[in-house]
């Protein structure tokens, strides 16, 4: 005899299965063909974000290595690299924060602020264009919807879970 509810868990699961890959799917082809619209002006998909999140109006005096890392859901470790290059490239500087001198400010430059409202914005929409092709403006708000539904999921498992990283800088 089947019971109803382990059957509705199982289609759960297995529809669970199958949105978890496509997510996965979904990041890899953004970094492989967001890549890709963005090259010409030497960016990345990552280094698309960190001027996306310093080209902020909140962000507009910089933000803290840590409150970046944060907002881009990346550990301080990974961004550290990033954020090297980028400013090796002129990008961006960091400076020591003059509220905090352990924690290190990072701030967008005339330079890439440039290449990013003149020369990658314009791709980028165009990009997003394409990838979204066939979405109404209903499309995109319910899909928007439930991606923040499943990041606020997904941060609460990580606080739970914790990360053993060491404090902010």
């Amino acid at each position: 005899m089947v019971i109803p509810n382990e059957n509705a868990e199982t289609a759960r699961m297995e529809l669970a299965n199958r949105v978890f890959f496509r997510l996965y799917q979904c990041a890899n082809m953004l970094h492989k063909t967001g890549t890709r619209a963005v090259e010409a002006e030497g960016l990345t998909t990552q280094q698309w974000a960190v001027l996306g999140a310093l080209s902020r109006p909140t962000a507009e005096g910089g933000m803290s290595v840590g409150d970046l890392a944060r907002y881009l859901k990346v550990s301080r470790q990974n961004l550290s690299g990033l954020l090297s290059r980028m400013e090796r490239d002129g990008h961006l500087s960091t400076a020591p924060d003059g509220r905090d001198r352990r924690s290190r400010l990072v701030t967008m430059t005339a330079s890439g602020r440039k290449v990013w409202l003149v020369e990658a914005q314009p791709k980028i929409y165009a990009y997003y264009d394409q990838v979204l092709d066939g979405f109404s403006v209903n499309d995109v708000t319910h899909t928007l919807h439930y991606l923040l539904k499943i990041l606020e999921n997904m941060q609460r498992v990580d606080d739970a879970q914790g990360d053993g990283a060491e404090p902010d800088e």
